[in-house]
């Protein structure tokens, strides 16, 4: 059975949409970190990541790092698995309530200059291509791949903690579910 486990990353020092555009952890996020390491190494030799791979953003990278360091390999970083892109033409100050109105509605409803349901299939086909791996990624990323697996449209199927881990096996038939990590128990991302 080919693993794969899909984790969010742990907490940020700035909020989405704050002034750094790619922050890295906070003290919270660097333990975190260390903990999801910690829980990933303690599964049956079977079910352990082999392979760490990471979202080219700095707090996917700080979460990836603990584990990776462990397992005494490098982080692999593959953009396929990083953040919803971004329309061109829009500033950094503009993309929080662009993706505000994003992820509250249908994956093809979302304005920008791709098509979104292209781009989450995308993500669902690279990380099927991590088996045996950690992939470490973001909240849309994870409803990405959650919402095609379940045939949803909404583009927020599941909201995912920070260090959510969810496992995910690659069949024949592409990508199964096994279990969904932890969900947020506040409306705050």
């Amino acid at each position: 059975m080919a693993l794969i486990h899909l984790i969010r990353h742990a907490r940020p020092s700035s909020a989405w949409g704050g002034a750094d555009g790619d922050p890295g952890l906070d003290d919270t996020g660097l333990e975190q970190a260390r903990d999801v390491a910690r829980l990933l190494l303690a599964q049956p030799a079977e079910r352990r990541p082999r392979q760490v791979v990471s979202s080219p953003l700095r707090r996917c990278r700080e979460t990836a790092a603990p584990l990776a360091a462990a397992l005494g390999v490098a982080v692999l970083i593959d953009p396929a698995v990083g953040e919803i892109p971004t329309p061109v033409a829009l500033s950094h100050a503009a993309r929080p309530d662009w993706l505000r109105a994003a992820m509250s509605g249908r994956w093809a409803d979302i304005v920008g200059d791709r098509d979104y349901e292209v781009w989450r299939r995308e993500v669902a086909a690279a990380v099927a291509a991590w088996p045996g791996g950690a992939v470490f990624s973001h909240f849309v990323a994870i409803n990405a791949v959650l919402s095609l697996l379940a045939g949803r449209d909404e583009v927020v199927s599941f909201r995912p903690d920070h260090v959510s881990v969810t496992t995910l096996e690659v069949a024949e038939s592409g990508l199964v579910l096994v279990e969904t990590g932890r969900e947020m128990v506040t409306g705050v991302l």
